[in-house]
């Protein structure tokens, strides 16, 4: 059976403001549909293990609805727990949260690589790119350099006032990378495919991030 495992933030503050984060319930749950719907098994990981923070909870969402019923969000792994050849597929889900602690996650990073090394899919979408700003290959090399990436881009961020909230701006960080970032419209459905990199903007492309996903597995 197709493993994929959905990785999770597990940082809660937004930055000096007061207000709370975590992941996009949307960003996790609408992927993990997709994967149930075709059969995958789905796991969680996240950065600190446990109970992730969520943020944009929809409870009238179907797809959250069934994410939070069935996904055992008390008690997620960590990279540490996990091996790569286990899985066939990463996807890195976005939230703010993401912005703070996806970089500095060594372990989950590594596990990421392992797993693309392994002939596997890494995703992810909206500020979930940022785990794969110190995703390295075994080569030494950052894994989005010289590839084609979507992610949360500048305008869309300045367009939600956090410009000067967030550590750093996710685009500019992914081209510093070397890697080719390609904008769409705000808050518009945007997916790149680069080989078995699949990355989306926002949340309104998690649906179609997690499709390209089983469309690259499908061809393995």
């Amino acid at each position: 059976m197709t493993r994929v495992l959905i990785a999770l933030t597990s940082h809660s503050q937004l930055g000096d403001t007061g207000r709370s984060t975590g992941f996009y319930a949307g960003e996790a749950a609408e992927p993990w549909t997709v994967f149930k719907q075709a059969g995958y098994d789905v796991e969680l990981v996240s950065v600190a293990g446990g109970k992730p923070p969520v943020d944009g909870l929809d409870e009238a969402d179907p797809d959250q609805k069934q994410f939070f019923a069935e996904a055992d969000l008390e008690h997620t792994k960590t990279a540490a727990e996990l091996t790569a050849t286990d899985y066939d597929a990463i996807f890195f889900a976005g939230g703010h949260g993401a912005m703070w602690d996806f970089p500095g996650a060594k372990e989950l990073a590594s596990l990421a690589a392992g797993i693309y090394e392994n002939g596997g899919v890494v995703a992810a979408v909206c500020h979930g790119p940022a785990g794969l700003i110190e995703l390295k290959l075994s080569d030494g090399s950052y894994l989005v350099d010289g590839k084609n990436v979507a992610g949360f881009t500048n305008a869309e961020e300045s367009a939600v006032g956090l410009t000067e909230v967030v550590p750093f701006l996710l685009a500019d960080e992914l081209t510093a990378r070397g890697a080719i970032h390609h904008p769409a419209d705000n808050f518009t459905d945007q997916v790149v495919t680069d080989g078995r990199l699949v990355t989306g903007q926002n949340p309104a492309s998690a649906r179609s991030t997690a499709t390209a996903v089983t469309a690259v597995l499908d061809k393995k």
